[in-house]
């Protein structure tokens, strides 16, 4: 993945060593190939211009700070999306706390204080769809005129379309997630969708039949179609293990349980406790079904490994993005 990204907590901490960088403007929830069309860009300026590449999203979402009450899903909460950014090439990620007092920034402060005096930009790049500053006042034209007042450049990325020339969205991978569509969610995305979390303890009952399990505890908020995952899974330290992967309610076992995703790692013996960990979707197997005892259960777990490792024996990487994140087991997920 190259070096690790430094992720800064507002833009008013960038380092020096930041500043003057090309910055790309976006929530980026998901990474997806629409969102990788703008910081593409901004990474080919960079590059051309020598400059560092920086990525400013916001913390909370918008959308969360707005609507409070609304449970969102988010694709890529701020780990997760600054792994992904490290693995395109980005050497910051400004995390910016999107509050009261941010939101109510005027579209002339926001140039002001966070493009210039705060990050100092060299370059600033966005979406055709991009607003800022109070009431959404500020567009990418008045960007551009500020960006000539200011003395930084401004590129503006038309909308990104897939193969059918529908316009990609993270709101319509997240409808796809839900209905278990995992292949064109994958194929907008641009690589295999992945989670991170903490492995937490479990009953222990994947042990007792064979197929022990590492589990995490996603968010509440998380609508990915409960059922059986064909999966890649990365430790810490780089490495990783082919699996199958449920996430759901246990219905044969403790239908009343919280969501969990449950992962059993091919060929691998060792404690995950306490470990964040990654795991990457490959394929969506079969839906959530409740069986006629554990004898039945068993059995169908082995028909699924069956299937996950036919599966994984020939995939081939979506993209670069997809080769570093779910291929590559030399660089360490950190």
């Amino acid at each position: 993945m190259g070096a690790r990204i430094e992720r800064i907590s507002g833009f008013d901490a960038l380092p020096e060593n930041l500043r003057g960088g090309v910055v790309a403007i976006g929530n980026f929830d998901g990474v997806h190939r629409g969102h990788q069309a703008v910081l593409e860009a901004a990474l080919e300026i960079a590059g051309r211009e020598n400059r560092p590449a920086i990525a400013l999203t916001f913390e909370p979402h918008p959308r969360a700070f707005f609507q409070p009450d609304r449970p969102l899903f988010r694709l890529t909460p701020a780990p997760a999306k600054a792994h992904l950014l490290q693995a395109l090439g980005f050497d910051g990620v400004v995390e910016q706390a999107f509050d009261s007092a941010f939101s109510g920034l005027s579209a002339e402060q926001f140039v002001e204080k966070v493009l210039v005096e705060g990050l100092g930009a060299g370059h600033v790049v966005t979406g055709f769809d991009f607003h800022y500053g109070k009431a959404r006042g500020g567009t990418p034209e008045t960007l551009g005129w500020a960006g000539e007042a200011g003395g930084f450049g401004v590129t503006v990325v038309e909308a990104f379309g897939d193969e059918g020339g529908s316009v990609i969205s993270s709101s319509r991978i997240r409808e796809l997630l839900g209905q278990g569509e995992l292949p064109e969610a994958n194929g907008l995305l641009g690589y295999r969708y992945t989670v991170e979390a903490e492995i937490i303890g479990g009953k222990q009952l994947g042990r007792t039949l064979g197929f022990p399990t590492a589990n995490m505890a996603l968010s509440p908020a998380v609508s990915l179609a409960h059922g059986i995952y064909t999966v890649r899974f990365r430790r810490a330290d780089g490495s990783l293990y082919d699996g199958v992967a449920s996430f759901g309610r246990r219905p044969t076992v403790d239908k009343d349980g919280a969501p969990l995703l449950e992962t059993y790692l091919f060929d691998f013996e060792g404690d995950l406790y306490g470990e964040t960990c990654a795991v990457s979707l490959f394929a969506f197997q079969r839906g959530e079904a409740k069986f006629d005892g554990l004898d039945a259960l068993t059995e169908q777990m082995k028909r699924d490994e069956e299937e996950a490792r036919a599966f994984l024996q020939n995939v081939e990487p979506l993209s670069p993005l997809d080769l570093e994140i779910a291929f590559n087991r030399a660089e360490a997920w950190q």
